[in-house]
C-alpha cells in the first residue's frame, strides 16, 4: 500500500498504542530554550530523575535574551535567571547548549536547521509552537507543552493521538512581489486558522518543489497559525543539498546511506490523504493582515472588511472586535495605513535570504520619519553571513537599528515592545492582541520586503509599487 511521508515516520516512531488509543511516540530529536525548559528539570528533580537521552537534545536561548545588549548580566533580572537556569540545567544533565558564547545561538527553529540538527524522516519536538518549521525538511515537527518537555527528557517519547493529513498543492509560479509568507498567509486565509485542526499538512505541488529550504521553513513555521498540527513538505534533492556538510549532517560514506533513507520517506504516488486542496500560484498577491488574528488577511489592494459583508453572526462578532482594536476603517484601503514601527525578524522571516532581499531594494532608500525600524537576525551565523555580505551597512545606512540574534519584537518577551497602540509592520508570524508587548499595541503581518515598503514610505504599501518589483 502507498504511504504518506506522515504515516511512515509515524510509524517507524511508534512506541505502543496506549490504552487510551494515543500513540507513544519515539522523538528523534528535541529542541529546547530557556522559557519552557526550566520548569521541566525542576520536575526531573523533584521526580530524581536524568535525562534519559542527552545526545539527543539541543539548547539555545533566544525568547527573552535581549537584542541591544550583549554583556551580562542583563538589565531584566529574571532574563538573567532564565539563562542561569538553562546553563545550569545542560551543564548537569549533559546536554549540548548554544549559548551565545559560542557563536551558534539564534532561534531554536533557524538554529537547527543551519547546524544540521534537522534531518528527514525524523520526529522533533520543542516547547514552542513553531516547532512545524521543521517539517520544512520531511519530519513530523510537534510544539508541545512544558510536561511534554519533561517527558520527553526523562522517557525520549510523548503521547499523542495520530493525525489526519491534508495535503495542499499549490503549482505554478508566483507573480513579482509574491513570497512564501504570502503564500502561508493565503492558504490561512482560504482554510481558515482552525482549518488545520486535527491535521498534518503536507505542502506539495510545483511551487513548492522550486522553493528554496528557507522557503519552505516559512511556510511550515505558520501552519500552526492555520490550526494545523503539523506542517511538512517531502524531502528531495534541495533537502539534501542543504543539509550536506553541516555540523551534524552525517559525513562521507554514512551521508549516501542517510540520502538513500531519507528519500525513502517521501509520500509514495497514489497513497492517500483525508484531503486534498489545490491553489493556483498565480492566484497569490502580497498580503498583509488587517485583525487580531492570521487569518484576517486581505491582499495589499483589498479593502479592510466591514461587518456588513460577514457571512455569518460569528464572522461578523469577528470583524467588529478586529476592527475596533486595530482602529481601521471598515471598507476602507489597507494601503496607506499609517504606521509608526517596522520589524523584520523572527523564526518566519529572520534568515539569510530575508536580509538579501529587504537589502536588495532598500539600498539608497530611507526610513520614514517617525517610523522606529529594526531589523534582527535569526541567528548569529545569520548575523556574521550578512555583515560578510555587508547586509548590516546596506540596512543601517537606510535607518535600520541592526541587532543581535533573537525573537525579538516578534513576541516581546524581552525589551523589544510596542508602546501604546502603535502599529507595527511585521515579518513575524502572530497578530493577536498584546502580542508584541503592548496590551493595546497593534500588528500587521506581511513579507520582509512589505515591511521594507512601509518603513520607507511610512505607510502600508505595495511592495512591487514601491521598488519597481518586476
Amino acid at each position: 500500500m502507498p504511504k504518506s511521508l506522515f504515516e511512515k515516520v509515524w510509524t517507524a516512531h511508534t512506541v505502543k498504542t496506549l490504552a487510551n488509543g494515543q500513540t507513544q511516540l519515539l522523538i528523534g530529536t528535541h529542541l529546547i530554550h530557556e522559557v519552557t525548559s526550566p520548569q521541566a528539570f525542576g520536575m526531573l528533580r523533584d521526580l530524581g530523575l536524568k535525562v534519559l537521552m542527552p545526545h539527543r537534545t539541543f539548547a539555545t536561548v533566544d525568547h527573552i535574551v535581549p537584542t541591544d545588549q550583549v554583556v551580562e548580566p542583563y538589565r531584566d533580572p529574571l532574563a538573567q535567571a532564565m539563562m542561569d537556569e538553562l546553563r545550569k540545567s545542560c551543564a548537569e544533565f549533559g546536554i549540548t547548549f548554544f549559548d551565545r558564547a559560542t557563536g551558534k545561538q539564534g532561534i531554536v527553529h533557524i538554529v537547527g536547521p543551519e547546524q544540521g540538527i534537522t534531518q528527514p524522516g525524523t520526529t522533533i519536538a520543542c516547547g514552542d509552537s513553531h516547532t512545524s518549521t521543521h517539517g520544512a525538511f520531511g519530519a513530523i515537527a510537534l510544539g508541545i507543552g512544558t510536561s511534554q518537555v519533561r517527558d520527553v527528557l526523562a522517557t525520549q517519547t510523548m503521547a499523542l493521538g495520530r493525525l489526519k493529513v491534508r495535503r495542499i498543492e499549490v503549482n505554478g509560479k508566483l507573480r513579482p512581489g509574491v513570497y512564501a509568507k504570502d503564500v502561508i498567509l493565503h492558504i490561512i486565509r482560504q482554510l481558515g486558522v482552525n482549518g488545520g485542526t486535527g491535521y498534518a499538512y503536507e505542502y506539495a505541488g510545483s511551487t513548492f518543489d522550486g522553493f528554496t529550504m528557507e522557503e519552505r521553513m516559512t511556510v511550515c513555521n505558520m501552519s500552526i497559525e492555520g490550526g494545523a498540527r503539523v506542517g511538512y513538505v517531502n524531502p528531495d534533492e534541495t533537502t539534501f543539498a542543504y543539509l550536506k556538510g553541516r555540523h551534524y549532517s552525517p559525513k562521507a560514506a554514512a551521508w549516501d546511506a542517510a540520502v538513500a533513507n531519507w528519500k525513502s520517506y517521501a509520500s509514495d504516488p497514489g497513497c492517500r490523504y483525508d484531503d486534498v486542496v489545490k491553489i493556483d500560484a498565480a492566484d497569490i498577491a502580497p498580503s498583509v493582515t488587517w485583525g487580531i488574528n492570521p487569518g484576517q488577511g486581505i491582499t495589499i489592494n483589498e479593502n479592510v472588511p466591514s461587518p456588513d459583508t460577514a457571512t455569518s453572526a460569528d464572522d461578523k462578532a469577528g470583524i467588529i472586535e478586529a476592527l475596533a482594536y486595530m482602529k481601521l476603517p471598515a471598507g476602507k484601503p489597507i494601503k496607506g495605513t499609517k504606521i509608526d514601527v517596522a520589524f523584520i525578524g523572527s523564526c518566519t522571516n529572520g534568515r539569510l535570504s530575508d536580509f538579501q532581499e529587504v537589502a536588495r531594494y532598500v539600498k539608497g532608500r530611507k526610513v520614514a520619519a517617525g517610523v522606529k525600524a529594526i531589523a534582527v537576525p535569526g541567528s548569529q551565523i545569520v548575523a556574521l553571513q550578512c555583515e560578510k555580505l555587508g547586509i548590516d551597512k546596506v540596512l543601517s545606512e537606510a535607518g535600520f537599528e541592526w541587532r543581535a540574534a533573537g525573537c525579538s519584537m516578534c513576541l516581546a518577551m524581552n525589551p523589544d515592545k510596542l508602546i501604546g497602540d502603535q502599529l507595527c509592520a511585521s515579518s513575524s508570524n502572530r497578530n493577536f492582541k498584546g502580542r508584541q508587548g503592548s496590551p493595546t499595541g497593534r500588528t500587521l503581518l506581511m513579507s520582509p520586503l512589505m515591511v521594507a515598503a512601509a518603513a520607507v514610505t511610512g505607510s502600508v504599501a505595495d511592495a512591487r509599487e514601491v521598488f519597481a518589483v518586476n
